[in-house]
């Protein structure tokens, strides 16, 4: 990772979001062609697009539409699917605390795995919190995300199956390349092995919608009950000794309290 005070605002918001835009162009053409092979209209996948902006709740949908299920089931699943954005944005809330409301809620429509992901990691590298570069990548981002998804609506009905282009993996690889770099340490490794087997397991024994909320509950509590054990019982809070080490080692590196936000 280049030194923050040798990029741009600007050239840093596209470089985060360019890998992101190469996994949602082709994820959102695959949204595209499910969502017409199960009769939702072309306009409304778009919508979708523009209003949801969750892969995995517009996938949900599509899937349980087709299937016949209900409003109210469908209105829950995909709830469900999303209670994780909850963490994610709990996770970003020491750094934007101290923005407004309005500011905070822009950014909240642009959270996605893959903008938290870079975003949150960033942060903790010691980059200073730039309000042009967080709404660049999710703006970027969210468009690439729109043109793939109406690509594959309105041209659905010219491919069968999207499994020979391997664009059913491609999400699944844009969340592998994601988490690789996030894991520093030994710890960071076992809760996301811990995480992924839970999940795994708790699907293959019949659960639903929620194997992938509650294995990423249960998953970050171990974690954090790790680092208690780890660190002892005087320690209060353990996040703020970690992000203290973090800046330590880049010490080069202008420091990323909450309160220092640029534009």
């Amino acid at each position: 990772m280049s030194s923050p005070s040798t990029v741009s605002p600007v050239a840093e918001g596209l470089r985060r979001a360019l890998p992101i835009v190469l996994g949602y162009v082709p994820v959102g053409f695959a949204f595209g062609v499910l969502a017409v092979k199960n009769n939702i209209p072309p306009s409304l996948a778009v919508a979708m697009a523009v209003l949801m902006f969750s892969g995995s709740g517009q996938f949900v949908f599509a899937s349980l539409w087709g299937a016949g299920a209900g409003i109210l089931s469908v209105i829950a699943a995909v709830f469900i699917v999303n209670l994780r954005y909850l963490l994610m944005s709990a996770a970003e809330s020491p750094w934007l605390a101290r923005l407004p409301r309005w500011q905070r809620f822009l950014l909240g429509l642009g959270l996605t795995d893959e903008t938290f992901a870079v975003h949150i990691t960033a942060l903790q590298h010691g980059w200073k919190l730039s309000l042009t570069t967080l709404y660049l990548c999710n703006s970027t981002t969210h468009l690439a995300w729109v043109i793939g998804c109406a690509v594959g609506a309105f041209c659905g009905e010219l491919v069968n199956d999207v499994r020979p282009l391997g664009l059913d993996y491609a999400l699944t690889a844009m969340f592998l390349a994601l988490l690789v770099p996030q894991c520093v340490s030994r710890l960071h490794v076992l809760v996301a092995l811990f995480t992924t087997a839970l999940s795994i397991a708790l699907k293959a024994a019949g659960m639903s919608q929620w194997n992938v909320a509650v294995a990423t509950i249960l998953g970050a509590s171990l974690g954090v009950l790790l680092l208690y054990a780890r660190r002892g019982p005087g320690l209060k809070n353990p996040g703020a000794e970690q992000n203290a080490g973090t800046q330590a080692e880049h010490s080069d590196k202008p420091s990323a309290q909450p309160s220092e936000v640029r534009p």
